[in-house]
């Protein structure tokens, strides 16, 4: 059920415009409150493969602080605008997480670029709002 809650999350996100602008680096933007206690975190990274590129996967990898419990990282990978990869991570305990995918293959003796240029990462977290004292 968590699953399909963060597929719908993921959904629903793709459906919404990105306001926000993009700069380099990591860009946190608090997009979605599921309700009091839980928001939908989106960090947004860059991804350069080239072209003379020999390994043959890549990944995404970070640490997810205050995480909810049982809610997955959900990753989705775009060149040019365009969705090119999607996918749900697990976050383990210590609250990291990664995911390897396959950038390149090899098809006897042919080499097949899978993933290759310029991409932008989304990664989705779903973290506990901390509330900050309020002033009596």
């Amino acid at each position: 059920m968590k699953y399909m809650i963060g597929m719908a999350i993921g959904i629903v996100l793709l459906l919404i415009p990105n306001l926000s602008s993009v700069s380099q680096g990591v860009q946190w933007d608090t997009r979605l409150t599921a309700d009091d206690n839980v928001q939908l975190q989106k960090s947004i990274v860059y991804m350069h493969i080239p072209a003379d590129n020999k390994l043959p996967f890549g990944s995404v990898w970070g640490k997810v602080i205050n995480g909810a419990p049982g809610y997955p990282v959900v990753i989705q990978i775009y060149q040019n605008g365009k969705p090119v990869h999607f996918a749900q991570v697990d976050v383990k305990s210590d609250g990291s997480y990664d995911y390897y995918f396959r950038i390149r293959d090899v098809e006897g003796d042919k080499v097949i670029n899978i993933f290759q240029g310029d991409y932008t990462v989304d990664i989705f977290k779903t973290v506990y709002v901390t509330s900050s004292p309020t002033a009596a």
